[in-house]
C-alpha cells in the first residue's frame, strides 16, 4: 500500500477512536433506599454529609456454601478472655450498663473444652430474603410479618429476619439442610487457632455491620461502618474469614440449632448437639444492635424460639 493512504487510514482511525472516545454511557437509574423512620433518616442524612465519597468494591461473589474440614477446636471462652469482653463492654459509650447481669451474661462462655467435628457444610452467607421467598412459595415456609411494620426489611438482598427458630429449621431442611450446631458457627466463625473475631484477634469497626451499647434504643445504631441497619449479605469483605464465611460478625444474629444453657458441659466432646430440651435456642454472631463485645467469635445469645427480632436471622449447614 502506497505511504499516502497508509497516512489516510491512520488519521481516519485516530479520529474515530477520538469520537468514541467522547461518548458517555447512558446514566443509570438510581435505586430508591427503602423508608426508615425520621430520626434514623435524619441519622444517614448527616453520616452522609460528614463523610467522604463512598468506595465501591468489586469482587466475586463466592460459593453458595464452604466446606469446614474435620478437625479439633478450643470451644468456649477462659475467664482472661471473658475479663477482656466485660473490658470491651465499659468501653461502649454506656459502659456504665455493664454490671452485674451484662457482666454475668458473658460468663455463658464458660468452660473452655476440645471439641472434634467432622466434616461439615456452612452456608457462606446469611440466608436472604430472595431466598426464603422461594420457600414462600413453594408453600413450605411462613410468610415474614413484614407487613407489621417490618416493610424497610422487605428487600431480596438482605438477610431475611423476623423469622422464628421453627422458620429458620424448616427453611433449611427444605433447602436439604439442617440449622449449624453451636459448636459448627462457632469453629467457622473462630477457625482452628481459635479467633476472637471472624478476620482475625484484632477488632476493627469496618469489617462488621455493627451497633453499640446505649441508654437509647434508637442509639444503638451505628452507621460507622457503612449501614444503619441491615446490609445486603456479603458487603463487608474484609470481615470475611479465612475460609471464605461472610457476615460472622454483625449484621444479623443467627439462630442455630441447639438448646441454651448457661454454661458448657465440662470434658472434650465429638459432634456435640447442645443440650436434650430447654426453653431457649442458642444465638450467635451479634447483630447492627450490637457492639463489639457481642461479635466475638465466642459469644452467645439466647432467646425463646417462638420470638422474632428485625436484627435476627440464620444460615444453614449440612453434612459432607
Amino acid at each position: 500500500m502506497r505511504p499516502a493512504a497508509l497516512f489516510t487510514l491512520a488519521t481516519v482511525a485516530s479520529l474515530v477512536a477520538f469520537s468514541l472516545a467522547g461518548v458517555a454511557a447512558p446514566p443509570s437509574r438510581a435505586r430508591r433506599a427503602p423508608r426508615l423512620p425520621a430520626r434514623a433518616e435524619a441519622a444517614l442524612s448527616a453520616s452522609a454529609a460528614r463523610s467522604p465519597a463512598s468506595v465501591v468494591a468489586l469482587r466475586a461473589p463466592g460459593p453458595p456454601a464452604v466446606l469446614v474440614r474435620a478437625g479439633s477446636f478450643t470451644m468456649g471462652s477462659s475467664e482472661v478472655e471473658i475479663a477482656h469482653a466485660v473490658t470491651l463492654c465499659k468501653l461502649e459509650p454506656a459502659g456504665e450498663l455493664c454490671v452485674d447481669e451484662t457482666e454475668a451474661s458473658f460468663a455463658n462462655e464458660l468452660v473452655p473444652h476440645e471439641v472434634y467435628l467432622s466434616d461439615f457444610w456452612i452456608d457462606r452467607t446469611e440466608v436472604t430474603v430472595a431466598s426464603y421467598r422461594r420457600c414462600v412459595s413453594a408453600g413450605v415456609c411462613a410468610e415474614p410479618p413484614y407487613a407489621s411494620g417490618g416493610q424497610r426489611f422487605d428487600r431480596p438482598e438482605v438477610p431475611v429476619v423476623l423469622v422464628s427458630w421453627s422458620d429458620a429449621q424448616r427453611y433449611c431442611v427444605w433447602a436439604g439442610g439442617r440449622l449449624p450446631t453451636e459448636a459448627e458457627w462457632e469453629r467457622a466463625a473462630r477457625g482452628a487457632a481459635g479467633r476472637r473475631y471472624p478476620w482475625g484477634h484484632v477488632y476493627n469497626p469496618f469489617h462488621a455491620n455493627h451497633g453499640r451499647l446505649s441508654f437509647d434504643e434508637l442509639d444503638e445504631l451505628d452507621d460507622g461502618d457503612g449501614f444503619l441497619e441491615l446490609a445486603p449479605v456479603g458487603s463487608l469483605v474484609a470481615g470475611r474469614t479465612p475460609d471464605g464465611i461472610d457476615d460472622l460478625a454483625g449484621n444479623v444474629e443467627e439462630w442455630v440449632a441447639d438448646y441454651y444453657h448457661p454454661e458448657y458441659p465440662s470434658g472434650s466432646a465429638k459432634n456435640p448437639r447442645g443440650p436434650d430440651m430447654g426453653e431457649e435456642r442458642v444465638l450467635r454472631g451479634g447483630s447492627y444492635i450490637l457492639g463489639r463485645p457481642w461479635l466475638r467469635g465466642a459469644a452467645r445469645g439466647h432467646d425463646s424460639p417462638t420470638s422474632r427480632r428485625a436484627w435476627r436471622g440464620f444460615r444453614c449447614a449440612r453434612d459432607a
